[in-house]
């Protein structure tokens, strides 16, 4: 009876270890879904529920939450020379300030845009600039992330984007999410 009692008690020692590691290593995509470019370039993490959406004449990739519909992610790629790379069109913070002047709220939209902060990383053989903003509208304001990327003559500016009400909540999920672009060829 004893052995019996051992031997259950292992089997469920050893069950636990596997849930145990099985979530640890599956925390930092859980919530999360993948996505890869057709052409197999670059791929991201997407939180789970969200659907893709067409944009003409806008973003490469748009997906926004099917429940909080102003919660989005955009993909927008820009060509620039083949010979240029991140550090050369400025330090983050310069990169950060072009990007809110001229993409995020160029004169004349009524947005008014606070660059919180802007970090430099290196990841995959890559230098990423990753930046902060607050979007200030009229009727409410917004919390952005973005990494900025140059690959083979494109900048990939990848970037989610939720009302100020709902930002903690989804702080380390939008980490995760600009955190994991990465090219694959």
């Amino acid at each position: 009876m004893v052995e019996i009692v051992r031997s259950s008690v292992r089997v469920l020692l050893a069950f636990s270890l596997v849930l145990l590691l099985g979530a640890c290593s599956a925390g930092g995509t859980a919530g999360l879904n993948s996505f890869q470019s057709p052409d197999g370039r670059y791929a991201f993490l997407y939180p789970t529920g969200w659907t893709r959406v067409s944009v003409s004449g806008g973003p490469q990739v748009v997906f926004h939450d099917l429940i909080n519909s102003d919660e989005t992610l955009s993909l927008v790629v820009s060509e620039v020379a083949k010979d240029v790379d991140l550090e050369a069109l400025g330090s983050p913070e310069v990169v950060g300030e072009r990007l809110m002047s001229e993409i995020i709220a160029p004169e004349g939209t009524g947005r008014e845009v606070e660059l919180l902060k802007a970090d430099e990383r290196q990841a995959y053989g890559h230098t990423y600039y990753d930046l902060e903003y607050v979007v200030r509208l009229n009727d409410r304001d917004r919390h952005e992330l973005a990494t900025v990327v140059i690959d083979r003559g494109n900048l990939y500016t990848l970037a989610t984007s939720t009302n100020e009400a709902r930002w903690k909540k989804v702080k380390g999920l939008f980490e995760r999410v600009v955190n994991s672009f990465t090219f694959l060829i």
